[in-house]
């Protein structure tokens, strides 16, 4: 289940008139003594004629956050000091006892190289493996280590995975789409297909959040998905509150590795990760020795390195 919170303050005169003005078109009822109500997602927003505004759901505090900050901005008012909440949430460190299926991915910040997703599986029986292999972030990890872990894992643990190519990557962005909605796809995509594997095995879906819940669900629903997980539990840093993610991590960066290997191996060069200037050098050299085509195959083509790469 995901987790619940109830957040209520009162919203000053001109925040109120800033609110019936934002959420105009996306009223769903008007509850007795109400202004407004917007159900949506991951939270059910209501205006009080009193002034009052409730926000309810697991992304209650991302919605409020919004207006906290205009009270700030408009009015010099802080609302951290008057606010009223009940928060249902347990204990970030709770979740490390739960059997959960966790998701996390890897390449997204890598000119060279797909974009991996993976969720996993991981119960209180193989949790103890995991501690003793002192699985973490994979960023916090040595690529050898993780050569070395990933394996185990994935022979250990149920898992899904999913390799975006950089050829699909760029399809996908000549559409106009985002990062964060290629993100919440892969991740859907991955956490239904191991949820569904694995039906009344876990607790709990963790996601290491990304992006705002309304968000994440807001890119499924623009492209008419319908085969998604809805109750998740978006965490922040969340490899290091369960180790489903930290696994997920793990397991992503070892096949995103395995991926640079074929790539430096086909082209006859060591290609760097990343997006630095060493990798520019890189693409550089495999432009002028096998061409522009084949460079734009194998790169995330609206990173700035492009433009650098192909105009110097």
């Amino acid at each position: 289940m995901a987790e619940q919170k109830t957040i209520v303050f009162k919203v000053s005169d001109n925040i109120k008139e800033k609110m019936i003005d934002y959420y105009k078109d996306m009223v769903t009822g008007k509850p007795p003594y109400s202004i407004f109500q917007v159900k949506d997602y991951d939270c059910v927003t209501t205006l009080y004629e009193s002034g009052k505004v409730m926000f309810q759901g697991i992304g209650a505090d991302i919605e409020a956050n919004m207006w906290k900050d205009l009270e700030m901005h408009f009015n010099n008012r802080n609302i951290d000091n008057e606010i009223k909440e009940k928060d249902n949430k347990e204990d970030d460190k709770t979740y490390y006892y739960y059997d959960a299926i966790g998701s996390d991915e890897v390449g997204t910040g890598d000119y060279f190289g797909p974009i991996i997703v993976t969720a996993t599986l991981v119960k209180k029986e193989t949790r103890k493996l995991l501690e003793d292999l002192k699985i973490m972030d994979s960023k916090k990890m040595t690529d050898d280590k993780i050569r070395r872990c990933a394996p185990i894992l994935m022979k250990k643990i149920p898992y899904v995975t999913f390799n975006l190519s950089n050829t699909k990557f760029n399809e996908l962005t000549k559409k106009g789409f985002n990062m964060n909605k290629i993100k919440a796809i892969l991740h859907n995509k991955v956490l239904y297909e191991l949820s569904n594997k694995e039906k009344d095995n876990y607790h709990k879906i963790i996601i290491d959040q990304f992006t705002s819940p309304r968000s994440y669900f807001t890119y499924l629903k623009q492209e008419n998905i319908t085969d998604k997980v809805t109750k998740i539990t978006f965490l922040t840093k969340g490899e290091s509150k369960h180790l489903s993610v930290a696994a997920a991590s793990v397991i992503s960066r070892f096949l995103f590795l395995e991926e640079m290997d074929k790539l430096s191996q086909k082209y006859g060069i060591n290609i760097p990760k990343g997006a630095s200037t060493e990798v520019d050098k890189v693409a550089k050299e495999i432009l002028n020795k096998y061409g522009k085509n084949e460079l734009l195959k194998i790169t995330k083509i609206n990173f700035k390195n492009t433009e650098k790469i192909l105009n110097n």
